[in-house]
């Protein structure tokens, strides 16, 4: 039975690629900063069947215990400051955990085994303001942002690894990509819960910024499928995880909305607050070594997941109604 470590399980990425690897015959390893926040956030199904483990990512002996300790054979790093809200809200603790904390576990998998397989969730917000779109493997990057300019630091010392010491690490470029897991800082779910809550009468309108920024917007369980074939191959390389097709917020209300049989018009209000311009070159990805040599291909389309997230959010709320109505009986 292969071994796989999986960082900052309470994120989407983890919680889905954890679920990847287990139907697969994994025994999966799932790390937390916090054992019993962890366990408050994730499906009691999921937790009877990880081994979850408390580790802290900015303490090097810790990382090298771990991996003593364990011994997996493939390791994805999912676990860093969120690119959404948080692209700028602490740069120096996004600079030391989505960026120094990959070193140091480069560093741990020379001093523990060099055969361990390692995949990093990078981001297209390393291309920050592209010179080309769409972006691919090849496209210069440009980050403006300290998410971006700490990812780019992990992607830059990931690729030096592999060069200078023969580590098997592999950059997955993601693009944007949701699913009914994704935070609640992040555009696309509050949509989908706004939608929910305007339907089940709980509120009357939706607040946003800016209807016609344009996204690259993918499924999260389609991306990190993507992540492990990346190390299923014989060879490491860096890919870029994308569907190659652009949709605005806009497009993303309508769908949403319209999925309840409502008209975002009528409840989207304007906030000049969170109004973002849309980029000069959009982040648009070109996923085309990753379907050619992994033979990745997206499953569901964006509107499938946009209904997708809509009808868990209808449901969760409902479940919280039922729930406060019992409380009150």
């Amino acid at each position: 039975m292969p071994t796989a470590l999986v960082t900052g399980i309470t994120g989407q990425d983890s919680y889905y690629l954890s679920e990847l690897l287990l139907s697969k015959g994994y025994h999966v390893i799932a790390t937390t900063r916090n054992a019993n926040k962890a366990k408050a956030s994730l499906t009691s199904d999921l937790m009877k069947r990880v081994q979850l483990i408390e580790w802290d990512m900015l303490d090097q002996n810790c990382i090298i215990k771990i991996l003593d300790e364990y011994r997996p054979t493939e390791l994805y790093n999912c676990a860093a400051y969120s690119s959404g809200e948080g692209m700028f809200s602490d740069a120096v603790a996004i600079g030391e955990v989505n960026g120094v904390t990959v070193v140091r576990i480069l560093e741990a998998i020379r001093a523990v085994d060099n055969n361990i397989r390692f995949c990093q969730a990078s981001s297209s917000e390393i291309f920050g303001e592209p010179i080309e779109s769409p972006q691919s493997e090849d496209t210069p990057f440009q980050p403006r942002s300290p998410y971006g300019a700490a990812k780019l630091y992990a992607h830059s010392m990931i690729r030096i690894y592999r060069q200078r010491y023969g580590l098997f690490g592999c950059s997955a470029i993601l693009f944007n990509h949701e699913s009914p897991r994704r935070g609640f800082g992040f555009v696309t779910r509050k949509i989908t819960q706004g939608v929910a809550a305007i339907k089940l009468g709980l509120d009357n309108e939706l607040c946003l910024g800016n209807l016609d920024v344009p996204r690259d917007w993918g499924y999260a369980v389609d991306y990190v499928r993507a992540m492990w074939l990346m190390l299923q191959r014989q060879k490491a390389e860096d890919y870029v995880v994308a569907t190659g097709k652009m949709h605005s917020v806009r497009e993303f209300c309508e769908i949403a909305f319209g999925h309840m049989g409502l008209n975002y018009r009528d409840y989207v209000r304007i906030d000049p607050v969170a109004y973002r311009p849309a980029e000069t070159i959009p982040l648009l990805g070109n996923a085309g070594k990753a379907k050619k040599l992994l033979g990745w291909q997206p499953s569901i389309g964006f509107h499938e997941m946009v209904c997708m997230m809509v009808d868990s959010d209808l449901q969760m709320l409902n479940t919280k109604l039922k729930v406060l109505s019992c409380i009150k009986k």
